[in-house]
């Protein structure tokens, strides 16, 4: 799951985390696996072609405002290279999202549950990027842990809040077509 970045002076790109590195990104110039900005038609081919997954996506419904675009661009710049966590670790931010003061087992002492607001971002899941991102915009209320946030949160069956008078779509299958067909 990730987010599209369609701004007028750039090619179509996917804001996302990935375990691969096989894509460069777009924003350091290199290939490195977590938090990447790809072309948004490689990224997908990559998806359909070598992993078998279907591409859907939801759009905003109201135009993003100049504002909103420069603070994606200032996330990408302060998230970029953002590794990934360990499945380990991802399992547990993302319970830790239902239920804020649970121990962390590989921690020890007094900061043993720390709360996420008080810790720094140093590792984003996928969805947890396009919150911070949506946040960022003015599109989600600050102060929901972020690791609240899963892939099933944005998809249309969970009527995400968005602020501003904001909304998502419906999701659109994106057809994918082998490569020369």
């Amino acid at each position: 799951m990730g987010m599209s970045v369609v701004l007028d002076d750039l090619p179509p790109l996917m804001w996302h985390a990935e375990l691969g590195r096989s894509l460069p990104d777009r924003w350091t110039g290199t290939h490195h696996r977590g938090v990447q900005l790809h072309d948004l038609r490689d990224a997908v081919r990559v998806w359909g072609e070598r992993y078998g997954q279907r591409a859907w996506l939801r759009e905003l419904q109201q135009p993003a405002t100049r504002e909103m675009e420069d603070a994606v661009l200032r996330t990408i710049a302060r998230l970029d290279g953002t590794p990934f966590p360990s499945t380990t670790k991802l399992a547990w931010r993302w319970a830790r999202g239902r239920v804020p003061r649970m121990r962390v087992p590989w921690r020890r002492g007094q900061s043993a549950s720390i709360d996420v607001d008080e810790a720094t971002l140093e590792v984003a899941y996928c969805a947890e990027v396009v919150a911070v991102t949506y946040e960022a915009m003015g599109l989600l209320p600050v102060g929901r842990r972020i690791n609240w946030y899963d892939p099933g949160r944005f998809w249309s069956g969970d009527e995400l809040d968005l602020s501003l008078g904001y909304r998502l779509g419906d999701e659109v299958a994106v057809d994918i077509r082998p490569a020369g067909g």
